[in-house]
């Protein structure tokens, strides 16, 4: 069903009706048997109908039709990846269910049926209404591809089997998003992408730093840095990735035993990785997009770098500093126990120093800071601000009113804040 979508620019505004009069079918005319045995989801077979295949037809059908809408159209070609993302990453983990029952083979046999079926969508749309663009834009394609892929397993980890559709609307849109941002991708930055982030990937999950959403999110954003902005970029970020996983779990047990550990065995999800990242993704797209938004690129890079090192300074901060004891609180230096919200200790801030001033070195070298001494400085002075706003949101308002996750998010945002304000203000990377 999903592969119909590659017929969307032939049907034009009929394109929803197969999906339509599937959905009806299955609805109506498939009750039991083996086309029921088949397609049945967890749930279905206990009520008797494929609610989670009618949902994803109609969710198909749906975009189907906004494909179709004259003033503004979602693309063919991202229509077709998502919808074959979805249903080959489906086919590619039952493939892979034949034979294992592990964890990390599904995912990697969703990624890889996913990938391959959103790649065959593409070009089967080009085929029909460009296809002149074929060989120099297969770098693009082979990306899209690989974040529909990406983007549908990050989104089937968090939700219900049963939510195929939430997860093929999510990601037309996300593909949406990055076809209209036109970037500049190269076939060598894809390969070392695809690469290197898919071992990094399996590295954090075998060492138990990073859960499979946590895992998927790291690859996913760690794709995006080197293929939107570079292997500067790429270093940069999973310095933090690397460097904070390995951190997370440094002497856990002694830490689990004074109460400071990371939850979850040390494993970053989703939401962790998220609340570090957010800010500096932000970034990379927007310096992908520069030519569309008017600001200087060196600007988002600012922001990136000082969002990723206030993340690093923070992390190292807290999993070195849990240790050691006699912290005080941020606000009024008073000793309190070790694990409060906005307890700092001296060895932290140097262990967070050091994780600013690594960062920033690998900006300077490898990313549009300007010079390096200048901009490598004002990334560290950056590092250093977010890492102090977190210790202040963490003293002043965490636990009763927001999270640690949006503690994070705004600590980064922060850092990145810091970055570009200083730059702007010293006229460094214009």
């Amino acid at each position: 069903m999903a592969a119909v979508a590659v017929l969307a620019p032939a049907l034009g505004d009929a394109a929803a009706v197969p999906f339509l009069a599937v959905a009806g079918l299955a609805f109506f005319g498939v009750r039991d048997g083996v086309w029921f045995e088949t397609l049945a989801l967890p749930g279905d077979r206990e009520e008797e109908r494929l609610y989670g295949f009618v949902a994803f037809a109609l969710a198909a059908a749906g975009l189907a039709l906004f494909a179709s809408l004259p003033r503004a159209p979602l693309p063919y070609e991202a229509f077709a990846a998502a919808t074959l993302a979805v249903g080959g990453g489906r086919l590619g983990r039952a493939v892979v269910a034949e034979r294992s029952a592990d964890e990390f083979s599904l995912v990697a046999g969703y990624v890889a049926g996913g990938t391959l079926g959103a790649l065959a969508g593409q070009v089967g749309v080009l085929l029909q209404t460009d296809g002149s663009v074929l060989v120099d834009g297969l770098p693009e394609i082979a990306f899209l591809a690989a974040v529909a892929a990406l983007g549908a397993a990050l989104v089937r980890s968090l939700v219900f089997d049963r939510d195929a559709h939430i997860t093929v609307i999510l990601v037309a849109f996300a593909v949406w998003g990055f076809v209209a941002v036109e970037p500049t991708v190269t076939v060598p930055l894809v390969a070392f992408g695809l690469a290197v982030t898919g071992a990094l990937g399996y590295v954090s999950f075998a060492l138990g730093t990073a859960s499979v959403p946590g895992m998927l999110t790291g690859v996913l954003s760690a794709l995006l840095a080197v293929v939107l902005g570079g292997v500067g970029w790429f270093a940069t970020l999973i310095s933090f990735y690397a460097i904070g996983g390995l951190a997370s779990k440094y002497r856990f047990d002694e830490k689990a035993d004074r109460g400071v550990a990371q939850e979850n065995e040390g494993a970053r999800g989703t939401g962790n990785v998220l609340a570090n990242s957010a800010v500096a993704l932000v970034a990379v797209v927007g310096y992908a997009a520069t030519a569309h938004v008017g600001v200087p690129g060196a600007l988002f890079g600012f922001a990136f770098a000082g969002a990723t090192a206030t993340a690093m300074a923070d992390t190292l901060s807290s999993e070195i500093g849990g240790l050691f004891d006699g912290p005080r609180l941020v606000t009024t230096l008073r000793r309190v126990e070790p694990g409060t919200d906005g307890a700092v200790t001296w060895q932290g801030e140097l262990a967070g120093l050091a994780g600013a001033l690594l960062v920033a070195g690998l900006a300077a070298v490898g990313m549009p800071v300007g010079d390096a001494v200048a901009g490598g400085g004002i990334v560290v002075l950056a590092g250093v601000a977010g890492m102090t706003v977190d210790s202040l949101l963490g003293a002043l308002i965490e636990g009763e009113r927001i999270g640690n996750q949006a503690v994070n998010f705004l600590a980064t945002l922060s850092g990145a804040t810091v970055a570009v304000a200083a730059a702007v203000a010293l006229g460094v990377g214009a």
